[in-house]
């Protein structure tokens, strides 16, 4: 497939006419310059425009042909083999050479100082003998560019897609888990909102009305993945709101959230398993004097989340709140690879869940953030 079977808007920049002349001016630019300073130090007075001008014609000659060449067979340039480039490619830099040479001295008949009795083969001869190598050597200088050029860009190509594409796997990922717990989060609160229905009417229809309020705030996220910890806060406070309204007189709450953290960013419904957790299989066992209190301060660079309740790791947590405790340990892989940690403390009647991840400020993803406080 030639290069121009493709579609243009893939080509490189440097392909584009107006940036390919503009290069290859800059090098007769170069070459003159120092052309022009090696005569002087003979003490050969050449005025420098006419210096100039000649190594620019002969560096656009090339510009040219070298475009021409990459425009057409370009994709042919970069399959090209050892033997082909013998076979090919080096009697072709011979020929475009030899072309230029008789283009070039066609504008520049007496460049530098040719007698005028000399005819055009026989000065064509003499440029060829001083200029044939150098040719050559531009052909090939150039094909060798374009190809590590070409191979060079395609390969950070695939490094960007490789990269995107892992990006899009892993939120992938961190949608399906989020997934995972809005239906296990509402059939739990559904059946607490069950056991009120006949003890506690008005308790189950402000239950209803709060739940409601939260089905609202997950729809209103929804692929966001990170949101400022007091959004998240906010939503655990509406949902203990709820638990307390169940547990009424069996349980004290309590959230110490440090001031400088309020716009950290945190996993969306991070904290909202621990906290279900914590009801199901902790304070739902006693009747009375059950904790729960939630901790959030700075420590260096990282956030460190505490959530303490009532309860036992022995026996252990049911199928269901091992599922949504390694939910949150996935999701906070996910996000932060082994810069994270999560662990289980636990002391006599006393369960601690320790949250620790990369502190970072939420000033400019706030933007694509939820207000849920409204």
């Amino acid at each position: 497939m030639k290069l121009s079977d493709t579609d243009p808007t893939h080509r490189p920049l440097y392909m584009h006419p107006l940036v390919f002349a503009a290069a290859w001016s800059l090098l007769g630019l170069l070459f003159s310059v120092q052309d022009w300073a090696e005569i002087h130090r003979l003490d050969v007075h050449l005025h420098f425009g006419r210096i100039l001008w000649a190594w620019e014609v002969m560096y656009l000659i090339w510009a040219a042909f070298l475009w021409i060449l990459v425009r057409f067979w370009g994709s042919w340039l970069l399959r090209v083999r050892t033997l082909e480039m013998v076979i090919y490619l080096l009697p072709l830099s011979a020929a475009l050479t030899i072309l230029e040479e008789m283009l070039w001295l066609l504008c520049f008949p007496q460049y530098p100082i040719a007698p005028s009795h000399l005819s055009y083969s026989v000065r064509l001869g003499q440029v060829l003998r001083h200029e044939m190598i150098d040719g050559i050597l531009i052909f090939w200088g150039a094909f060798f560019f374009y190809r590590g050029a070409t191979y060079y860009t395609r390969l950070r190509e695939k490094e960007t897609a490789a990269a995107q594409l892992e990006t899009q796997l892993v939120h992938a990922q961190m949608s399906a888990l989020r997934a995972n717990l809005n239906p296990h989060f509402l059939f739990n609160t559904l059946n607490g909102i069950s056991s009120l229905m006949r003890t506690d009417i008005g308790g189950a229809d402000e239950m209803l009305e709060q739940l409601a309020s939260l089905l609202r705030i997950t729809l209103q996220r929804e692929d966001v993945q990170l949101i400022p910890l007091s959004d998240e806060v906010g939503f655990i406070e509406m949902y203990m709101a709820m638990q307390q309204r169940r547990f009424a007189g069996r349980v004290r709450q309590q959230v110490q959230i440090a001031p400088e953290l309020h716009d950290a960013l945190i996993p969306a419904m991070l904290l909202q398993p621990i906290v279900e957790n914590a009801y199901a299989h902790g304070i739902s066992r006693v009747d009375h004097d059950g904790i729960l209190d939630i901790c959030a301060h700075r420590n260096d660079d990282c956030v460190r989340i505490e959530i303490t309740n009532t309860g036992s790791l022995t026996p252990n947590v049911s199928k269901d709140g091992g599922r949504g405790l390694a939910n949150v340990k996935s999701r906070l892989h996910l996000h932060y690879g082994d810069r994270q940690s999560f662990i289980l403390r636990e002391a006599p009647g006393i369960v601690t869940a320790v949250l620790v991840f990369p502190f970072q400020r939420g000033h400019a993803a706030a933007e694509t953030a939820v207000n849920y406080g409204a």
